[in-house]
């Protein structure tokens, strides 16, 4: 067994590349595991000043002064920043309210059309099993809105972080943004020598990451600004609430998308019925889902690695459940990283297309 751990180890990290580039990876693995919930600020502003430098790389080919380029961008971030803030959550969380405010009356309506299923298919449902069901409903409810307020309260005492951690987060972007070569400069200092490896793993992953993150951004934009149009047209209840919903659906594949659609189907439903007005608003809203997956993701994303789904929803599962909502939007580009490494890893790399050759 020792010997077959030690050709095992031998074969995979006998270059110094391998070792430099797993200790870079534990490191920040345990950075993150560890200091995650105290460096928030620091890692949101590095992942947003890493989105914004994007657009300033393509400004540089004027030949500006760096500072000169970090500003318009920066503010309009920060005019970005300021409205979801002061415009965009008050807008949300007064529809919220006003949706929790409305949930007994939607209770009451989905009860009576369930009562009226043993008359109308005796053969197939009882009066026993719906007051069964409608029970379970109840309950179901109930206990959602103890986790709701459990949740608000045990959040009463956080209200002074957040408000540290959103005014640190936008002067952190933009010291990265105008201090980016300064910072790269001093971490150069403590750069092993050998970094070969290393450096084309995050040429890879940086393509890849910086083309994901940045499509999707834009797709959960245009999703939400054209379901918002759409549900505003119609008229439909808390449409601004719904269309974030939907646009942030796409973060997580296959699955966001079905799940999102049940609010949708059930406030349009409590609001019309079974009419032509619930009829039209399914399929608009079908149309704008068939387009996002025919048209605009393939469009955004195609200088993205392929993954089998398998390897997507096995990202979602296990960075969603260390990092929650974070984990589940950077699933793929983590995936994507783990991807990159395997690929770049000499040793693994060079027996399997010798294995390949052989057979």
């Amino acid at each position: 067994m020792s010997n077959a751990f030690k050709r095992w180890f031998e074969r995979y990290f006998s270059d110094p590349q391998v070792v430099i580039l797993s200790v870079i990876l534990l490191l920040g693995f345990a950075v993150i595991m560890f200091m995650g919930q105290m460096l928030t600020p620091v890692i949101a502003g590095i992942i947003i000043a890493y989105l914004l430098d994007s657009i300033i790389k393509k400004l540089d080919r004027f030949h500006i002064p760096r500072l000169w380029l970090v500003i318009p961008v920066y503010t309009v971030f920060l005019a970005l920043f300021l409205y979801a803030l002061f415009g965009l959550l008050p807008l949300l969380s007064q529809q919220i309210t006003q949706l929790v405010q409305e949930l007994p009356n939607m209770l009451k309506r989905g009860e009576a059309l369930l009562l009226k299923l043993p008359e109308s298919y005796p053969e197939y449902f009882t009066s026993a099993q719906i007051d069964k069901l409608i029970v379970l409903i109840r309950n179901q409810i109930a206990d959602f809105g103890q986790y709701i307020l459990s949740i608000s309260f045990s959040n009463v005492g956080n209200i002074i972080t957040i408000i540290v951690y959103l005014i640190l987060m936008p002067l952190l972007v933009f010291f990265f943004l105008k201090d980016k070569h300064k910072i790269l400069a001093w971490a150069r200092n403590y750069y092993p020598r050998d970094i070969e490896l290393t450096r084309r793993v995050w040429a890879d992953v940086d393509r890849q990451i910086g083309n994901y993150v940045r499509g999707k951004m834009l797709e959960v934009l245009i999703v939400w600004v054209a379901c918002y149009i759409t549900f505003a047209i119609m008229g439909l209840n808390y449409a601004m609430l719904l269309a974030a919903l939907v646009g942030l659906s796409v973060i997580i594949p296959y699955i966001g998308a079905v799940v999102v659609t049940i609010p949708v189907a059930l406030i349009a439903f409590y609001q019309w019925g079974w009419t032509a007005d619930f009829a039209y608003l399914m399929i608009a809203y079908t149309v704008i889902q068939t387009i996002d997956g025919t048209i605009i993701v393939p469009l955004l994303f195609s200088e993205v690695v392929n993954l089998h789904p398998i390897a997507i929803i096995v990202a979602v599962l296990v960075f969603g459940g260390m990092w929650g909502f974070w984990g589940v939007f950077f699933a793929i580009p983590l995936a994507t990283l783990v991807q990159a490494v395997l690929t770049a890893w000499p040793r693994a790399r060079d027996e399997i297309i010798t294995v390949e050759h052989s057979e």
